[in-house]
């Protein structure tokens, strides 16, 4: 539960560098989930055997998390703790599709290879352009943000609320396993009976303090309405930023900017 505590402190690092002061930050957080939507969009447009085309969408969020300060190794890390949900989607590609696509100098790359990375790729996109938007807006924002766009409050709300009670788990999770660590002899580790002891203690203690949590929300007046930290204002900068990733994600697209790459390359090369 110890390593639990800490993963999910990183979560809340992440949510932290929401407050810094770049100019992505203080765009509205409606443009930055619209430009975010046709990212993904384009991202699941491409066909399943594309690899080439799709390498210059990796521009979109290596730029959002340069300009917004976002730490290059938080992303990192966090794509390898969802990295085997991605693997475990494709990596039956292989044995299921053998039809050879393309040869390769004296290689014959299959039809399954070429699915198998093509997910992996969609996957580090989707989940860096998702992360990128968090550090860059924050979680509560984001939430606003959809209500704004017309998502059920309720749902909303229900992503809000379990985004908080992760750390209230987490926060009962360690005090549990320190007190476990005081009272036991020589710090020794639970035993597997008395985890399950543990478990059901951990669900009733965050219960009650989710519902004391609660209480105090609606002692300071909350009445379900979100309010995110600096308000919704669209302006000029909103609008050239969506325009100029709409121009951006659609040049990806269909200008076959990896072709133009490549030719460059090999030209400066020669």
């Amino acid at each position: 539960m110890v390593r639990i505590h800490t993963t999910v402190t990183d979560i809340g690092a992440l949510d932290g560098l929401a407050s810094q002061d770049t100019w992505v930050h203080y765009l509205d957080p409606r443009a930055k989930i619209a430009a975010t939507a046709m990212f993904l969009a384009t991202v699941v447009s491409f066909p399943k055997y594309e690899i080439a085309e799709m390498m210059p969408l990796f521009l979109y969020p290596a730029a959002l998390s340069a300009v917004g300060q976002v730490p290059a190794k938080l992303l990192f890390r966090y794509l390898l703790l969802a990295s085997p949900f991605a693997v475990l989607v494709g990596v039956f590609n292989p044995l299921l599709d053998r039809e050879v696509v393309v040869h390769w100098g004296s290689w014959a790359v299959t039809g399954g290879w070429l699915s198998f990375f093509s997910i992996l790729i969609r996957f580090a996109l989707t989940v860096s352009a998702a992360l990128v938007l968090l550090a860059c807006t924050g979680y509560v924002s984001v939430c606003a943000a959809l209500d704004r766009f017309g998502a059920p409050r309720l749902l909303t709300m229900q992503f809000l609320m379990l985004y908080r009670f992760i750390f209230i788990l987490s926060d009962e999770a360690s005090r549990m396993v320190r007190a476990h660590g005081l009272r036991s002899e020589g710090g020794r580790k639970p035993t597997l009976g008395v985890w399950g002891s543990l478990a059901g203690h951990l669900l009733l203690r965050a219960y009650d303090r989710g519902l004391r949590v609660h209480r105090a929300m609606l002692a300071r007046g909350f009445d379900g309405t979100l309010h995110p930290p600096h308000g919704f204002q669209w302006r000029w900068a909103d609008s050239f930023f969506l325009a100029g990733c709409g121009l951006f994600l659609v040049l990806v697209r269909f200008g076959h900017v990896a072709e133009w790459i490549g030719t460059w390359v090999l030209r400066v090369s020669g």
